[in-house]
C-alpha cells in the first residue's frame, strides 16, 4: 500500500475505530444500568397508605398491605415494576371476598427496605408464602408483568392451588432483546426472571391473561410461555389491550373473578 493510500484509508479506520469504541461504552453502560431499566421504585416511594404488615427476610424489611384479613384462603400479590402495590386494595377486596390478599412492596420499593434483584425477589416470595401459609387452608398467586416472573419460580418450589399471570413473558432477557437487538441483552442480562425454564416445574392451573396490543411485553412471549406449562393454561386475550390498562377490560375482573373462586373444581371453602 502505497502512502497515498494509506492517507485515505485512515479517516476510515478512525471512524471504525470510534464507532467501536462506542458501541463497546454503549454496552458497559447498558450492563451497568441495567436494573434502574429494569426496576422502577421510584414511582412506589411517594405512597400515603400507611403499610399494615411487615415481614423481616434476609436482608430486608417488607412493609405491605392486607386486604379481607381472617379469610380461609390466602392469596399472594406480585406487582409490576413500577407499581404501587397499595393501589390494588379496593381491587381485591371486590374480587377476592374468600382471600386474604397480602400486597407486599419488593425490596427497595414502597416503604420496603433492601435493593431488588431476581434471586433477592424471589426468595422473599417464598418467605411470604411460608409466613402465611400455615395461617391459610391453602395459598394463591397473582403475579402482573415482573410479578408473573416472581410468581412462576414460586409456584415451581411450593405447592400454591392456582397461579393467576397478567401480562406475563418467557423471560426478561428475551423481552429484553426484542427491545434492543442491537446490544448482546441474552449474554448481559444478570436478573432474567426465566419463567419459561422453570414453567415445566408448575403443576398448579394456570391463568393467563395477554394484552392482544401490549408493546411492553408483545404477546409472542406470552405463547412461548403458554406452552411450556405441562397442562395448557387457561388464556384470556383481551384484544384490544395495551400493557398498562388490562384492568380498564370486564373481561379481566371477570377472569380473575371466575379463577380463583374457592368453589372452581369442586374446591371446598373450610373454615380456618
Amino acid at each position: 500500500m502505497n502512502t497515498r493510500s494509506g492517507s485515505r484509508l485512515r479517516p476510515l479506520w478512525l471512524m471504525a475505530g470510534a464507532l467501536l469504541l462506542g458501541y463497546g461504552l454503549l454496552v458497559v453502560l447498558f450492563w451497568s444500568q441495567q436494573r434502574s431499566l429494569l426496576f422502577h421504585p421510584a414511582f412506589t416511594r411517594d405512597t400515603t397508605a400507611a403499610p399494615d404488615f411487615s415481614l423481616a427476610v434476609e436482608g430486608a424489611e417488607l412493609q405491605g398491605w392486607v386486604v379481607n384479613p381472617g379469610q380461609p384462603l390466602a392469596l399472594l400479590y406480585f406487582g409490576g415494576n413500577a407499581e404501587d402495590v397499595s393501589h390494588f386494595r379496593d381491587d381485591a377486596a371486590r374480587l377476592f371476598p374468600a382471600h386474604t390478599v397480602y400486597l407486599v412492596a419488593y425490596r427497595g420499593f414502597g416503604h420496603s427496605s433492601g435493593e431488588p434483584s431476581e434471586q433477592a425477589l424471589v426468595a422473599d416470595a417464598l418467605a411470604l408464602f411460608d409466613h402465611v401459609a400455615a395461617r391459610h387452608t391453602a395459598v394463591d398467586a397473582l403475579g402482573r408483568s415482573l410479578g408473573a416472573g416472581v410468581a412462576v419460580p414460586l409456584a415451581a418450589e411450593r405447592s400454591l392451588r392456582r397461579v393467576g399471570l397478567i401480562t406475563p413473558f418467557d423471560s426478561v432477557d428475551r423481552v429484553g432483546a426484542h427491545h434492543y437487538p442491537w446490544l448482546p441483552v441474552r449474554w448481559l442480562a444478570r436478573d432474567r426472571f426465566d419463567s419459561l425454564a422453570r414453567a415445566a416445574e408448575v403443576e398448579e392451573p394456570v391463568l393467563m391473561v395477554v394484552a392482544g396490543q401490549d408493546r411492553i411485553v408483545p404477546p409472542v412471549h406470552a405463547e412461548r410461555l403458554a406452552g411450556a406449562f405441562p397442562r395448557p393454561p387457561q388464556q384470556v386475550w383481551l384484544a384490544e389491550s395495551g400493557h398498562n390498562d388490562v384492568q380498564r377490560f370486564p373481561a379481566h375482573d371477570a377472569a380473575l373473578r371466575d379463577f380463583f373462586a374457592p368453589e372452581t373444581e369442586g374446591f371446598r371453602l373450610e373454615g380456618p
